[in-house]
């Protein structure tokens, strides 16, 4: 369980080809990796995965042909940054939203423009997950919690405050550029439960 707030970006380092699958180094940048073991999840731009190896100030993921399928890690080269988070802890507060970092789909920015002191930017979700998107709502665009601020359809906007811009990979973003997407956690049990219950 994640909560959105980017602790720190990293930076893709190296890539090996297991057979169908790939092992991935993540350079841990201003992260610290002290009270992380062999074991424990961290979030890499919105997916949860397990850190397998540590060494120095770096670790290393297994990426199952799973999630390359479904998520934008099939893209990923060496020298890309990414947004990182370390899993949550019952003691922390819960500064975005409940994030579980399983990738509901991937999505493509379609515009940024400047909007006062903040950058806003639109972005194009797969069709199937326009149920999910409301103005005010939450969603994970590449593991960071966001608020959206309007909806057309399957496209939402939102506005990237200062401080996001130069915490997260932002700022790397050009249209097309594809991201990963997690709708409210919320909405999903929401439907599942109106289905159950006509």
């Amino acid at each position: 369980m994640f909560t959105g707030i980017i602790a720190a970006t990293g930076t893709l380092s190296g890539i090996e080809h297991t057979g169908s699958d790939r092992r991935m180094t993540i350079d841990a940048g201003k992260l610290d990796l002290a009270d992380v073991k062999p074991g424990d999840s961290i979030c890499i731009n919105g997916v949860c995965l397990t850190a397998v190896e540590l060494s120095g100030k770096g670790f290393a993921v297994d990426v199952s042909t799973e999630t390359l399928s479904c998520t934008t890690f099939n893209s990923l080269m060496i020298g890309d940054r990414v947004n990182l988070e370390k899993s949550l802890r019952l003691s922390d507060r819960l500064g975005g939203h409940l994030v579980l970092g399983h990738t509901d789909g991937v999505g493509r920015i379609a515009d940024q423009q400047g909007d006062a002191r903040s950058i806003r930017y639109t972005v194009e979700a797969p069709p199937e997950l326009s149920p999910y998107l409301c103005k005010k709502g939450s969603i994970c665009v590449d593991g960071v919690s966001l608020t959206i601020n309007d909806v057309d359809k399957n496209t939402f906007a939102v506005n990237i405050i200062p401080h996001t811009l130069q915490e997260t990979i932002f700022p790397d973003y050009t249209a097309g550029t594809r991201v990963n997407l997690e709708v409210d956690i919320i909405a999903r049990y929401l439907e599942k439960l109106a289905a159950s219950n006509p």
